[in-house]
């Protein structure tokens, strides 16, 4: 590869505030810190003791940035032949060589704080940290680029409830719901830069969609992710559950239709659906066994 700075854009070596800050947001921060929130806020709301949420968290938060570091290590040449910029790796500010060791370092310490919350939550933990690298190294550009996000998204759920004491299964309904919501993210997460990786020869299952039907697919997954966790749980869906469904499909058909002429309304009715799926599920949370 090179050295860690001149194997992707030949700039001088940043300064060590500076990688440290590269290797920050070369993580993805965002999706990182929100995945993370969410899944300590559903192990809380579902019954795991302050140490376990701190053992949930710890270990949702290095596979993620593991997986974030895999992808833009992977992806970097890549991105800059398409000139992607704002990513660390590739502005420079980091060396790719670097990025590397952070990921498999974020792997390896996944491994025992995710086999600590128990065997079963560990094993089906770290099967759908497997399934997010899988994805950055090979599946991305293929058409069976969903199921590392439908599995990814289905184990976490399935992480906290079998990190309840007692090791008990979750329902079918929170683990189909999960799946749904990363159906959805991956064609969220894709759609922004579709045309680039066009261009490049990544031909996922977006991208053989294409940006329009892609775009008109986008809130469908996310829909029927509310439907399943309003109509899933045993017992009524109450009014409120009701109302949430209502307002999900009407935020999706909406963003669809002024989302032929307002592209950006697609994809922003979409993360609204996505809002009101996590609202539930939060909601959710004591039933989820």
């Amino acid at each position: 590869m090179g050295t860690a700075e001149q194997s992707t854009t030949g700039r001088p070596a940043a300064s060590w505030a500076g990688r440290v800050t590269g290797l920050a947001g070369a993580c993805h921060p965002g999706p990182v810190v929100a995945v993370t929130a969410l899944i300590t806020a559903l192990a809380a709301t579902a019954g795991q003791g302050a140490a376990r949420c701190v053992l949930t968290a710890a270990a949702v938060l290095t596979g993620q940035m593991s997986v974030g570091w895999c992808n833009d290590a992977f992806d970097a040449r890549r991105d800059i032949a398409v000139g992607r910029r704002g990513k660390p790796v590739v502005d420079g500010t980091v060396g790719v060589t670097e990025v590397w060791v952070a990921a498999v370092a974020a792997l390896a310490l996944c491994v025992p704080l995710s086999l600590a919350c128990g065997l079963w939550a560990g094993a089906v933990h770290l099967a759908g940290v497997a399934a997010a690298w899988a994805y950055d190294l090979r599946l991305k550009a293929t058409a069976w680029s969903w199921v590392p996000y439908a599995v990814g998204f289905a184990a976490l759920p399935a992480f906290v409830a079998l990190g309840l004491p007692g090791q008990p299964w979750p329902s079918w309904w929170v683990v189909s719901a999960g799946a749904l919501l990363g159906v959805g993210a991956h064609l969220g997460d894709v759609l922004p830069d579709i045309r680039g990786d066009l261009a490049t020869g990544v031909r996922g299952w977006p991208h053989r969609l294409g940006p329009g039907r892609a775009r008109l697919l986008l809130p469908v997954p996310l829909v029927a992710a509310s439907a399943v966790l309003v109509l899933g749980p045993a017992g009524p869906p109450g009014r409120w559950g009701m109302t949430a469904l209502a307002v999900a499909g009407l935020v999706a058909v909406t963003g669809t239709v002024l989302g032929r002429r307002w592209e950006r309304m697609a994809f922003g009715a979409a993360v609204a659906v996505a809002v009101v799926d996590v609202t539930l599920l939060l909601l959710r949370g004591t039933g989820i066994v």
